[in-house]
């Protein structure tokens, strides 16, 4: 028997159309189980009890009343827990943070710490039980409060150096035409993913298997092997649905008090978090205060540009939102300062999520920018033409492509910017006054080794197994599609297998590098096997294997600047009577590399405008500064923006190359939320006259700065 695949004559490339979810109709059906919804014999419940003082020491846990209860098997607390390792670096260069190793002390460093867990045969009874048990503590005084002059403020790099700095800023401020020197705050941010996390843990054959919903089935594995002290192969980690995830999804408390449960019990346990608890355990966006200072020629070229952020952490776990670094990319200037600071708070630990960094940084840069073109009567997009760097201003590297100015160029001519009048608070309909902006969007573009098995069936179909996850990108659309063009066949003959630690290492879902990055192990595999194929004429091909590993070919690249970018417009208009602003229309152009599924990258990117919409009029998580928790933690205390919030957003891209990248892919998961929150408040500015440099846009903000008696001209807010 001889088993082809169609040759180059007959061969169309499924990569570039526009085909729907593979998964879809499970999707919308039921059919797809997630996480919370997998069943398993001999299921017990596990229910986290969280702190209600925000700093102190736990005293005591009163379990005994607890465990005389119907159902409840156990209270699993710092008393009674197994010790776990946290002395060793995860899979993304950074130690665990110590909210995940929960129980293993008596301190309470936040609101909502993790103090116990209660497991019981129902998700009733444990929460009942859960409910009941007494803890009581030694409260201290606690700190939750950000502020741009804090003491304990310090330089923090995380995954990028904390401060950069070139050439003599104040004297090039001096000498500068134009001046802009404003603060910008963004607020605290929730993922609020659909999907809350889940996971189930269990032993079987000597062997933890532990059922999650996450952004990484290897990162996963890796990280509860080494608190576990456990071999790697010893833990399987599955991740096949994932209901969102947005940065929030890897290692948490519930995963390793499952484990633990799970251990103590020997039967499977789950542990899924309620809507309120990710609100202290999910973790977030800090809320961040940013200076930026510009300065001017006449021409409107940058001869000085500093960024400062400063951002709040928790006091046992350092992360960093680096929002500086936006700057670091976009725009070059004779004397370049930025610089990331944090300042440790009795708060959570806050996490990536969407556009870490990038997502705040572009709001206060991008709006600075827009106050510099005021200033010099520049054109806001003519001014960024102007100081587009010829290299990395920072690291001086060449760029692998920079097409920004296309960008704005197509959006500039897609938006009518050509017709629109530059003064401030001139248009109006009615009661409203209209208005439009702008804004430049820029996001790295990476990729990380991974490896990929592909296997060619007897029936001439292909199976490809990899750790990837699809957080509902449609990665496991994308990479069926990438895997038939390079096997040579139709979509419809590849099977691709994701989410199974099993499968071996693989980039996680996030920093917009995992399709770039499976992209690459998968064409690697396939065209190895294409050549093992064509040597095999007179035997089935069945059970042949080719695993790839891509961590020599990333080595090898050449050392470059290579980034997504976008332009980005709003028109909005705004009743300053009431204070609503309403989105009328978006556009995002970009340039994000090679486009595999065009439906799906539209989704990710309308996705992305529209949380912008949300970044700028809606989404702020309050904290209760006296008692350390937060106001209202939910979706009806936390809003986002809905339909009745988001217009008609266009989307498109503009051809991009790198010639040095054999995959071409650039990821498109994030660029869309950069630039989208500046583009709605310079909109914001230009329908009002009024300059909005604190997130979100409310409508008592609008109402306080406004005024009834608005007559136009600039204004700060």
């Amino acid at each position: 028997m001889t088993t082809t695949t169609p040759g180059p004559s007959v061969f169309r490339g499924a990569v570039g159309t526009a085909r729907t979810r593979i998964e879809g109709r499970d999707k919308v059906t039921g059919a797809a189980r997630y996480a919370g919804e997998i069943p398993f014999a001999d299921l017990a419940h596990g229910w986290l009890v969280l702190s209600t003082v925000t700093r102190g020491r736990v005293l005591d846990v009163e379990t005994a009343p607890v465990l005389a209860m119907p159902g409840v098997l156990t209270v699993l607390h710092h008393g009674n827990a197994p010790r776990l390792n946290t002395d060793y670096v995860g899979m993304l260069g950074t130690p665990p943070d110590p909210t995940c190793a929960v129980f293993q002390n008596d301190r309470v460093p936040f609101a909502g710490w993790p103090v116990a867990l209660v497991v019981a045969e129902t998700p009733e009874e444990a929460r009942e039980a859960a409910e009941a048990l007494v803890v009581t503590y030694d409260s201290e005084p606690h700190a939750t409060a950000l502020h741009p002059d804090h003491p304990g403020a310090y330089p923090a790099a995380g995954h990028m150096p904390a401060e950069t700095e070139k050439g003599d800023l104040e004297a090039q401020l001096a000498a500068s035409a134009f001046v802009v020197d404003a603060e910008y705050t963004t607020p605290e941010e929730q993922h609020s993913m659909m999907e809350p996390h889940a996971a189930t843990a269990r032993w079987e054959g000597g062997r933890l298997e532990v059922v999650d919903s996450n952004q990484g089935a290897g990162w996963v594995q890796s990280e509860l092997a080494a608190m576990f002290s456990l071999d790697a192969s010893s833990v399987r980690v599955r991740s096949e649905h994932i209901g969102g995830g947005f940065g929030s999804k890897g290692l948490r408390a519930h995963q390793v008090s499952a484990v633990m449960a799970a251990t103590a019990l020997q039967r499977p346990v789950r542990v899924v978090l309620t809507r309120r608890q990710t609100f202290s355990l999910g973790g977030y966006r800090s809320p961040t205060t940013q200076r930026v200072r510009l300065g001017a020629a006449p021409d409107g070229r940058l001869l000085a540009l500093e960024h400062r952020s400063l951002n709040q952490t928790s006091t046992v776990y350092e992360f960093v939102e680096p929002s500086a670094g936006v700057a670091r990319v976009l725009y070059d200037a004779d004397a370049h300062r930025t610089a990331n600071h944090v300042v440790r708070l009795d708060v959570p630990s806050p996490t990536w999520m969407r556009a870490p960094g990038e997502a705040p940084g572009s709001f206060a840069i991008e709006a600075a920018l827009d106050e510099l073109a005021e200033h010099g009567g520049i054109d806001p997009i003519e001014l960024r033409l102007r100081n587009e760097p010829e290299a990395g201003p920072v690291s001086g590297l060449p760029f692998a492509g920079n097409n920004l100015a296309a960008c704005f160029r197509e959006g500039a001519r897609r938006f009518g910017w050509a017709d629109r009048d530059p003064r401030p608070g001139v248009r109006r309909e009615g009661r409203w006054l209209l208005g439009t902006g702008t804004a430049a969007a820029s996001f790295g573009a990476g990729a990380a080794p991974s490896t990929a098995l592909v296997t060619a069936e007897a029936d001439g179909s292909f199976t490809v197994r990899i750790t990837a996850a699809d957080i509902g990108t449609g990665a496991r659309t994308a990479l069926t599609l990438i895997a038939a063009d390079a096997l040579e066949t139709a979509p419809e003959q590849v099977r691709v297998r994701i989410g199974d630690s099993d499968f071996g290492p693989a980039m996680i879902a996030g920093g917009s590098m995992g399709t770039r990055s499976w992209a690459w192990a998968v064409t690697a595999a396939a065209a190895e096997l294409r050549e093992r194929l064509a040597m095999t004429t007179s035997i089935p091909p069945e059970g042949i294997t080719v695993r790839s590993d891509t961590t020599e070919a990333l080595g090898a690249l050449a050392r470059k600047e290579r980034h997504s970018f976008g332009a980005q417009f709003a028109e909005v208009a705004v009743d300053t009577a009431t204070g609503e602003i309403r989105v009328r229309r978006m556009l995002g152009i970009f340039a994000a590399g090679r486009i595999v599924n065009p439906l799906t990258a539209r989704n990710q990117l309308v996705g992305g405008m529209t949380w912008g919409i949300s970044m700028a009029l809606h989404e702020e998580a309050v904290r209760d500064h006296n008692t350390g928790g937060h106001y209202a933690p939910d979706l009806a205390g936390y809003h986002v923006a809905t339909h009745a919030d988001t217009p008609a957003i266009e989307v498109d891209w503009v051809d991009d190359h790198d010639p040095d990248d054999p995959v071409g892919i650039k990821g498109v998961g994030e660029i869309g939320i950069v630039g989208a929150a500046a583009a709605v408040a310079n909109a914001v500015w230009h329908a009002t006259g009024v300059r909005h440099r604190n997130l979100p846009i409310r409508p008592d903000r609008v109402l306080a700065a406004t005024g009834p008696a608005h007559a136009g001209g600039a204004m700060d807010a």
